[in-house]
């Protein structure tokens, strides 16, 4: 491509060769340059128009984009509704889990000042030390002078919250209350934890206690005083005997510890269950022992065979519960619910 420059009829004629590539970069140039100088003027003409009010370009601005502004707000107060809604359902749940906190709380025993943080003690004892020091003596007995008038205030109590509410947008309203809901769900999560652990140790405590019977059947001799059966002699009974066949199961009565396994002269094969907190279990004239010492059990695991060894007129198994060494009434303790505690409780929470 050829273009001709000329000036005046007697200049010196002036001719250009362009490429095709040229030509192309050329143009695309061009069009860089129109849509930079485009966006400049739509940016410091019109939205600056639009932002202070210019007489005609602000009105053309306006009408350009009042039916999209329209349209966005109208999009996003239709999503803002949708939400709303559902904040407030979420927020009727948040209540009806919070009035089911309260009710499990009470039943678990928690007490109200549980749920309260912990007082620091060295923010509490630095107005005790200055509560301590000694004070200078009065000299002075006049009353003292009135403060300036600058500092008297008063009036009703409104709160910031229901002051500002209605001057607040519709979105940071909804943020707020979105706030809100996850605060109350963090502090309904806490409560659940708390009385879950508690749940836990009601329920460490049942299965400690020996309330399960350690053979199925019929109790023979009970606890206290009796007729010796190879004397005849008044006597206490230490226990309660169950009469059962020779190698009739016995199960473990409360988790623990087996902290005895022997052969003793009157017990006959002896083993012993520590339940903690000074409580522990004996069973004897056992014919098999199926645990060692130190092994752990848990309710109802198979620990003994029922046998006649030792001081016995037949095949039984003695059964003792001891308290820190002094043996107890066993009929106390296998005449509580086996149930877990807590298991009603939740049961009723959730009517």
């Amino acid at each position: 491509m050829q273009v001709l420059i000329t000036h005046g009829s007697m200049a010196r004629t002036r001719v250009l060769h362009f490429t095709r590539t040229q030509l192309l970069l050329a143009l695309a140039l061009l069009v860089c340059v129109l849509l930079l100088l485009s966006g400049t003027v739509y940016h410091f003409v019109f939205l600056k128009a639009a932002r202070e009010g210019w007489p005609v370009v602000s009105s053309l601005v306006r009408l350009v984009v009042r039916d999209e502004i329209a349209e966005r707000d109208r999009f996003l107060r239709d999503n803002l509704d949708a939400m709303a809604q559902r904040v407030g359902e979420v927020e009727a749940k948040v209540v009806r889990l919070a009035v089911v906190g309260e009710r499990v709380s009470g039943l678990v025993g928690i007490q109200p000042e549980e749920l309260l943080p912990q007082a620091d003690p060295s923010a509490s004892a630095q107005p005790a030390r200055a509560a301590s020091a000694p004070r200078p003596a009065a000299t002075d007995t006049s009353p003292p002078a009135p403060r300036p008038a600058k500092d008297a205030a008063g009036g009703p109590y409104v709160p910031w919250a229901a002051a500002e509410r209605h001057r607040l947008p519709a979105l940071e309203r909804l943020l707020q209350r979105v706030s809100g809901l996850d605060e109350a769900a963090d502090r309904q999560t806490d409560l659940f934890v708390l009385a879950e652990s508690r749940l836990m140790e009601a329920q460490l405590s049942a299965l400690m206690v020996p309330n399960s019977a350690p053979v199925d059947g019929p109790v023979g001799s009970g606890f206290g005083f009796r007729s010796d059966p190879f004397t005849g002699r008044n006597a206490l009974h230490t226990g309660l005997d169950f009469p059962a066949d020779v190698g009739t199961p016995i199960h473990a009565a409360a988790g623990g510890l087996v902290v005895q396994n022997t052969v003793h002269p009157a017990y006959g094969k002896l083993l012993e269950i520590d339940h903690g907190n000074g409580l522990s279990t004996l069973y004897a004239h056992c014919s098999e022992i199926h645990v060692p010492l130190g092994a752990l059990v848990k309710q109802g695991d198979l620990v003994a065979r029922v046998g006649n060894t030792g001081r016995s007129t037949g095949p039984h198994l003695h059964f003792e519960v001891l308290l820190r060494g002094v043996p107890q009434n066993p009929r106390r303790f296998l005449g509580a619910a086996p149930a877990v505690p807590g298991r009603a409780a939740l049961a009723s929470a959730r009517r």
